[in-house]
């Protein structure tokens, strides 16, 4: 899926969102929120790639008529939302969970990309760059009069870190990876429970506009069909993997024998074996092993994982 697909759509006025077609693997979503009277402007994530980033910022730029850039957030650790921050300038303050810069600057992947994925995404070139402001639970912007809460669900989800940006007078909510929209959930480097706990509490904001980490736009009407099969979902890989515990199943083996049904549809269907990982680990309280998952999760699908980066 090329670059070009992708396109900046207004929400409600001065709050954008940057959609990348598919959602699939390392296609993220971003956006943009301008301060009320064309003030400061808020940038919520980045792009895997270089190419992808400068298209998105460039797209910024001219949505906020020569604001600056004052603020970006990081949903979480995740390159696909965090490599390209090294092209935001420099006078721009990122802020993000205090647990996803501590998850950045271990980040395995930025040198270089594993022969996981197929085409390789390309991020050559990529500088790290971490939040310099970090947040525990939650802290409030005031971009001229429009309020943006930035808040952590208090656990464990998607990753250690996952924030939303919620405002509240506009009823928008961009969620990060707590929530994939026709995309295979993904909780490998966070919580299966805390992923099912954070579901009900996504829904308490009662949205009326719904930028999730991947995946098209939401409305209110079908956010909750969505969360709903979220937590479908989470539960399936629980007792996925308490039947392939009871029975001396891996957790690979325990996905070969599994039957997706409602799930096979979405993309990624392979991050089962991933999130299978988690669940065969968390239940052994131990961390999972990520090089051994992601070694599962190819063969799983026959060969490298596909990507369109």
């Amino acid at each position: 899926m090329s670059a070009a697909n992708a396109g900046l759509v207004e929400l409600v006025p001065g709050v954008h969102a940057w959609v990348q077609p598919d959602g699939s693997w390392w296609i993220n979503n971003a956006g943009v929120v301008r301060g009320d009277g064309g003030g400061e402007a808020l940038v919520i994530d980045t792009c895997c790639t270089a190419d992808r980033t400068r298209r998105f910022l460039a797209a910024v730029r001219r949505a906020v008529g020569g604001a600056p850039l004052r603020f970006a957030l990081n949903t979480h650790m995740h390159g696909d939302h965090t490599y390209g921050n090294y092209l935001l300038p420099q006078e721009t303050t990122v802020i993000a969970h205090e647990a996803t810069r501590a998850g950045m600057l271990a980040d395995p992947f930025i040198e270089g990309c594993p022969p996981v994925w197929q085409p390789t995404p390309d991020w050559s070139g990529a500088r790290l760059r971490t939040p310099t402001l970090t947040v525990a639970d939650a802290l409030t912007l005031h971009l001229g009069g429009r309020r943006v809460e930035l808040r952590h669900p208090g656990h464990s989800a998607h990753t250690r870190g996952d924030m939303v940006a919620w405002l509240p007078d506009e009823r928008v909510l961009f969620t990060g990876d707590l929530v994939f929209h026709q995309v295979t959930p993904l909780v490998l480097m966070g919580s299966l429970q805390g992923a099912r706990r954070s579901v009900e509490w996504l829904g308490d904001f009662e949205p009326d506009h719904i930028v999730p980490g991947h995946g098209g736009l939401l409305g209110a009407g079908a956010f909750g069909t969505v969360l709903a099969a979220h937590d479908r979902y989470y539960r399936f890989i629980q007792e996925t993997a308490a039947w392939g515990r009871a029975e001396g199943l891996s957790p690979l083996e325990a996905a070969n024998g599994a039957e997706l049904g409602e799930f096979a549809a979405w993309h990624d269907p392979e991050r089962v074996v991933l999130n299978l990982h988690l669940a065969y680990a968390e239940a052994d309280g131990a961390e999972p092993d990520l090089l051994a998952a992601f070694a599962d999760a190819v063969t799983y699908n026959g060969g490298p994982l596909r990507c369109a980066v």
